[in-house]
């Protein structure tokens, strides 16, 4: 090669996963977008997401430290659940565990994501069953250009994690690994019978790739595993799954049609075992161990899309299935559990939807309809003496059906400049899982009690809004949702005491049944501000106040007028990223909630909570930087639990963490 010709360039092939885009007439609905950076923040999704105000799992503690069956995810305070009332998807594919509807976020690690779409209100048209409140729709980083994403970090308790994220032209790789000594959630009146929340996961995921049928085609295969101690001796939890997606897919042309068809497969399994505490929490004893709940989820769904001039449209099918169980030691008595439960069922839903949108620069109009058939099946309850293996209760409980239609409407004006105006209505559902269905359960001395005569929630929401682009970022919505038949954990008797069916419950415990009571209403107000004050400084403050109130009608008049357990009424998030030279990054981020309430009867009150967390960053190389962190800077108390015996319990204390990140 002659001396004087500059050296040959080799341009990084980049291949987005395979996915249709969304249509123009999103943009009429709430919709909040995080980028790669938004997501280094934080390294675990769940905690990135709560930037939002509204986005919460169903208690206040994060995943880092949360059983599995209450990292459900929701949108809007409207009432949380350990099932979560949101869909989380990964580029189609549900995210949702098959038996809880739970999602493990140790699984998804933010290393692996391009981007998050957060679309709050009820997800008709293309989503469906699940998206109750909202839909988070995750991307995945498209394959080629090698590493693209490395963290690491060392902190206090001995905490620490690994993930890293790349691959070449047609694969993609992600792997993460996390654990930590934990914390002990009780403080003021802690006994022997406390422990650390202790944690230790891996999650692994590999997606080739390439042309396929004129479009492009992908396998993604998944695994995951976490081991947890859930903050009291004897009480621990590990979870465990294993996924696979096909996906076939051309976006839409100017003037040919596109189109997507996916199969999934997610597999499961939780095993948990809780423990009854002494009064002064002198020990524990077993109260039951669910040692296994195999569950089995899977799912097709096809869509076409098209475009021609400001008109696009999609029309589409899906459908999934869940098949699961539980299997359980229960009745702890001299020394040894007496009882050996099994309970499970089916559950389905298939739907066909349609929607369209006009969209110019000045106006938006969409409108999107679908129908359901839900079902839930062959369920069954048999207990057994462990000793003698005598059958002592064989239930064959009724299952349901039914069809439901949903729909949602949208329209988004420009008012003049940047400032738009917007406005939606919608309704949508969310069957109940195996989980809600089936499996009863059991913290400290309290009792859950399930139920196989569940019926689905519905949701029925208007909202209005104003947003504004431009160096300052802005909008703020107005929103009304009713919620239907909301499946609520309702107390139905106080211990000590004995009860058919769950048996007794010792002093201070008491039992609740899970049911359709009545409906909640919901009114709300959502403002969003970001302004970039200088090259150097960028501000964000986000507020979230929603009146949330009971009506529990026949079913549950106790509840009438009360607030929904786990439902803040006001959540303030704020954050500041600050470069005062070039190499030095400076970030904080601020999150206050009002009081919230643990229990149905609204008798057990968890305070007010703010905290803030701190990061610095040195950069290295134009991707990488070392940094250091401070969650919780201020060691505030956040109050996460209460028993009926007024033990309170919390969220993290202050941790440091020291670490290495790489983006690109």
């Amino acid at each position: 090669m002659p001396a004087d010709l500059p050296p040959p360039t080799v341009e990084a092939v980049v291949v987005q996963p395979p996915r249709l885009p969304p249509l123009a007439g999103e943009a009429a609905f709430a919709v909040q977008s995080l980028d790669v950076e938004a997501l280094r923040a934080e390294p675990r999704l769940d905690e990135a997401l709560r930037r939002s105000p509204g986005v919460s799992l169903f208690r206040r503690t994060g995943s880092d430290a949360a059983n599995p069956t209450i990292q459900g995810l929701s949108l809007r305070a409207i009432a949380p659940s350990g099932a979560g009332r949101a869909l989380v998807t990964l580029d189609g594919a549900p995210q949702n565990d098959p038996f809880g509807g739970w999602v493990i976020w140790s699984s998804l690690p933010p290393e692996s994501l391009a981007g998050v779409s957060l679309i709050r209100g009820a997800g008709a048209g293309p989503y469906g069953a699940g998206a109750l409140t909202g839909v988070v729709a995750l991307t995945e980083r498209p394959t080629g250009g090698g590493l693209q994403a490395l963290e690491a970090f060392v902190g206090e308790r001995e905490s620490g994690r690994l993930a890293v994220a790349g691959g070449d032209d047609h694969l993609f790789l992600a792997a993460a690994g996390s654990t930590t000594a934990g914390y002990t959630p009780v403080r003021a009146g802690a006994g022997p019978a406390d422990a650390p929340t202790t944690l230790s996961d891996f999650s692994a995921s590999a997606r080739v790739q390439g042309e396929l049928l004129g479009g492009t085609g992908a396998l993604r295969v998944g695994l995951y595993e976490e081991r947890r101690g859930a903050g009291l001796v004897g009480a621990r939890s590990i979870a465990s799954g294993a996924s696979a997606a096909l996906t076939l897919a051309r976006p839409p042309g100017e003037t040919e049609a596109g189109w997507r068809v996916q199969a999934w497969l997610r597999s499961s399994d939780l095993k948990n075992s809780s423990a009854a505490v002494a009064d002064g929490r002198a020990f524990t004893t077993p109260a039951n161990d669910q040692y296994a709940t195999p569950a089995l989820g899977w799912g097709v769904n096809a869509a076409w899309q098209g475009r021609s001039g400001p008109w696009s449209w999609e029309a589409g099918a899906d459908a999934r299935f869940t098949d699961g169980e539980v299997r359980e030691r229960f009745r702890f008595m001299n020394g040894a559990f007496t009882r050996h439960r099994q309970a499970g069922g089916r559950t389905r839903v298939a739907g066909l939807y349609g929607e369209a949108a006009y969209a110019t620069p000045d106006l938006i109009l969409t409108g999107g309809v679908r129908v359901d058939g839900w079902a839930s099946s062959d369920a069954v309850r048999r207990e057994r003496d462990a000793a003698t293996g005598q059958l002592l209760l064989d239930a064959s409980p009724a299952g349901q059906e039914g069809t439901t239609p949903t729909a949602r409407l949208g329209a988004r004006w420009r008012l003049g400049g940047e400032v738009f105006l917007r406005g939606a209505a919608y309704a949508g559902f969310r069957p109940p899982t195996l989980n809600e269905l089936h499996r009863p359960f059991r913290v400290g001395n309290d009792v859950t009690e399930a139920n196989a005569a569940l019926e689905p929630e519905r949701l029925y929401g208007i909202e209005a809004g104003l947003t504004g682009e431009g160096r300052v970022r802005w909008s703020a919505t107005l929103f009304h949702n009713r919620l239907e038949d909301p499946i609520t954990n309702v107390t139905v008797g106080f211990g000590p005491a004995t009860f058919p069916v769950a048996g007794f419950i010792p002093a201070g415990g008491v039992l609740r049944q899970r049911q359709n009571a009545g409906e909640i209403e919901a009114t709300g107000v959502e403002l969003d501000v970001a302004a970039d004050i200088s090259e150097t400084l960028a501000l964000r403050a986000a507020l979230g106040a929603t009146r949330a109130r009971v009506d529990g009608g026949a079913a549950a008049p106790q509840l009438t007028g009360k607030r929904p357990a786990q439902t803040p009424e006001l959540t303030i998030t704020a954050g500041a990223d600050w470069r005062p030279m070039e190499l030095l990054h400076l970030s904080a981020d601020l999150r206050y909630e009002s009081a919230r309430f643990e229990d149905d009867l609204n008798s057990r009150k968890l305070e007010t909570a703010a905290f803030v967390d701190l990061r610095a960053a040195w950069r290295v190389s134009e991707d990488a930087e070392v940094y250091l962190a401070a969650d919780n800077l201020f060691d505030a108390e956040v109050e996460v639990g209460e028993t009926g015996g007024g033990i309170e319990s919390f969220a993290a204390p202050r941790t440091v963490r020291v670490g290495f990140s790489l983006r690109r």
